[in-house]
């Protein structure tokens, strides 16, 4: 499940989504807001790949008893706006943007 990364993000690594993890933060559309542009920002907590969802720690709703239950997301939706790094993440973007430049040097013909 991949996930778009944001204008700042995509500038600095040179790619355009990612696989979502866990501790990531996003940022997605205020469906309750009227202007469009509005976007919450949280921080991932879990990614169920079986129902092809994410849970962010700021959308929430409250059950009648008193519960509080997270709104499962699209990753499709979400823009990743801070990445949780670690070795094998850092290795991956850099084996994408190689290919990527491999890919582009093939098209130039250079």
């Amino acid at each position: 499940m991949s996930c778009g990364l944001s204008k700042a993000l995509r500038e600095k690594y040179q790619v355009r989504s990612l696989p979502i993890k866990r501790g990531d933060e996003v940022s997605f559309p205020n469906h309750k807001s009227q202007n469009k542009k509005d976007r919450i920002q949280g921080k991932v907590t879990s990614v169920y790949r079986k129902r092809y969802c994410i849970y962010v720690d700021k959308y929430t709703k409250e059950k009648q008893n008193g519960q509080t239950v997270n709104i499962p997301l699209k990753p499709s939706v979400c823009l990743i706006e801070k990445l949780y790094l670690n070795k094998d993440r850092k290795e991956y973007i850099d084996r994408k943007t190689k290919a990527a430049e491999k890919l582009k040097n093939k098209n130039t013909g250079a």
